[in-house]
């Protein structure tokens, strides 16, 4: 439940620990949400994420074993410790690198905060996991969640759309994986295609933390290209459609969904990128999962169909919703959605 003393009709304070690919994103998402307060955002180093943050005016803190000494000599003012922090706000998102923030969980608890992790985290450092379209509801006033990653906020949303309206049977997805971000210059392959040898990978049983009954399969390979990740699937319908338009169409009238077609010249993740450049998206960024008329196809009761994902973007919305969920600012799932994606601005346009 909500702190003692917390009433829907205050802004919800909150914090953003780590400023980085995910972090920096939650944090201009949270500014923009008119029930949402960001109090201020944490960092071990300074860099020029953190000269950003200053530069917008977001309060920086200290964490971990940040020195003040070192943000001093880059010009970056700093506002006190992340502890000082957490004893300001209701709730932290924590956007650290993944295995530091099951770690700080000690420190969240300490402080009697609300929490919520990163998919890079194992399901076990909260309560729940979450993905809006699939179990917002089931969140309600939870104090620790988990927002799944990437990959799995991109299938449990496609699950949310074929689970619902014709049933899943079976479910093989092989997942063809961006190698870095953008911004990284440290991680490969540069020449190569890795294939994953875990097998079944993780991404199906963290579905499973989802919809625990979902009969999914994963494979992944790792690709050297930073752009997007995308998933080859083929699912084998319950209670199939007469024709593949009806799963089109299911696709498009759900949020968060964008389907191009083929007089679009959408090719690949390059020109979904250039499309989200000519909108005008902060940083390029696609949060929706993207799908394209001709790679979907139904065979009798087996469905064909590629997605792409966005993996620097794609949980900003879920991180947004989340929050209203555990504190109860909008309890129908369909809302908070609405309201997340008018104020970041996906609302299905272009396609």
């Amino acid at each position: 439940m909500p702190p003692r003393g917390w009433a829907p009709c205050m802004s919800l304070k909150v914090a953003v620990n780590g400023y980085g690919t995910i972090g920096k994103r939650v944090a201009d998402a949270v500014r923009l949400q008119k029930d949402m307060t960001l109090v201020g955002v944490a960092k071990t180093k300074p860099g020029f994420e953190a000269r950003r943050a200053m530069e917008k005016g977001y309060p920086v803190f200290l964490a971990g074993d940040g020195k003040k000494a070192d943000f001093d000599a880059a010009g970056i003012p700093t506002a006190g410790t992340l502890q000082e922090l957490l004893r300001s706000v209701d709730v932290v998102v924590d956007c650290t690198p993944e295995k530091v923030g099951a770690a700080n969980k000690a420190l969240y608890e300490e402080a009697k905060v609300a929490a919520v992790w990163q998919g890079g985290e194992k399901a076990s450092v909260a309560d729940r996991s979450f993905s809006a379209l699939a179990n917002y509801t089931s969140c309600l006033g939870a104090r620790k969640v988990r927002v799944v990653s990437c990959n799995t906020t991109g299938l449990s949303r496609a699950a949310a759309v074929l689970r619902e309206r014709f049933g899943v049977e079976h479910w093989e997805a092989t997942l063809v994986r961006r190698a870095a971000d953008p911004g990284e210059s440290k991680r490969g392959p540069i020449n190569g295609i890795l294939p994953t040898m875990t097998l079944p990978s993780h991404h199906g049983p963290d579905v499973r933390t989802i919809f625990p009954d979902l009969p999914i399969a994963t494979s992944a390979v790792v690709v050297p290209t930073t752009l997007m990740h995308v998933h080859v699937n083929h699912v084998r319908l319950s209670h199939p459609p007469s024709s593949g338009s009806d799963v089109m169409a299911a696709f498009r009238t759900t949020p968060r969904f964008v389907m191009f077609r083929a007089s679009d010249r959408m090719e690949g993740t390059p020109q979904v990128i250039e499309w989200a450049r000519d909108l005008g998206r902060s940083r390029n960024d696609v949060m929706e999962n993207v799908l394209w008329e001709e790679g979907l196809k139904l065979e009798g009761s087996d469905l064909y169909f590629f997605q792409a994902i966005h993996q620097e973007s794609i949980v900003v919305p879920e991180n947004i919703d989340v929050l209203r969920a555990m504190f109860q600012l909008e309890t129908d799932p369909r809302r908070s959605i609405e309201r997340t994606d008018q104020a970041l601005g996906i609302l299905r346009v272009g396609a």
